[in-house]
């Protein structure tokens, strides 16, 4: 595809990906199913993002940083797993970290997962909440608003100071402008 050189966007089980044209997909992604990727996001290279057993859905001015995994979880049977399932839901906002993997799970507005990190099925990070580099948030757990948690697995370390949220906000906005570069650069690379 012209628009995006070097990337899978393969439909499955009658779903497409739905792309926003203002985000950024680098080479080397690979997107697959019921995936919808909003305004302004950006997904870095050599990412997978595979909704082959239920939805993942990306918000505005998101990221997810080179290498990084994105899936869900498939419908249960209403007793051990949830009927529905666990989708991936990645609101407005959120940073990505590389090498992240995110499954099953819901990362509310401008939270924060650190590079290498993994949540894992049924958690929640609350708006403004930071999983720290390497850290694994295990099944089922929320993150509640404004704390740091780190460690595998990852436990309460510290409430986050207004500083600390004053630069994670900076940073969906830097990622914009990273995106708007790479995209110039990527063109560029083609003609």
């Amino acid at each position: 595809m012209r628009d995006y050189p070097d990337v899978s966007i393969i439909p499955f089980n009658g779903k497409t990906p739905l792309i926003h044209p203002s985000a950024f997909i680098a080479p080397g992604c690979r997107i697959i199913g019921d995936v919808e990727i909003g305004e302004d996001a950006s997904i870095w290279y050599n990412c997978v993002i595979r909704a082959d057993v239920n939805r993942i859905r990306i918000g505005a001015r998101s990221n997810v940083q080179d290498g990084s995994v994105i899936h869900c979880d498939s419908p249960g049977d209403g007793i051990s797993r949830p009927t529905e399932g666990w989708p991936t839901i990645i609101g407005e906002d959120v940073l990505i970290g590389h090498m992240a993997m995110v499954h099953g799970c819901t990362l509310q507005d401008r939270s924060f997962v650190g590079l290498g990190a993994i949540v894992m099925d049924g958690c929640t990070i609350e708006s403004d909440g930071m999983l720290a580099a390497g850290a694994l948030l295990s099944p089922g757990k929320t993150l509640p608003h404004r704390q740091l948690w780190a460690g595998r697995p990852a436990k309460y370390m510290r409430d986050l100071s207004d500083d600390a949220l004053v630069q994670l906000r900076g940073g969906a906005d830097r990622y914009v402008h990273y995106a708007k570069a790479h995209r110039g650069a990527v063109k560029d690379a083609l003609d």
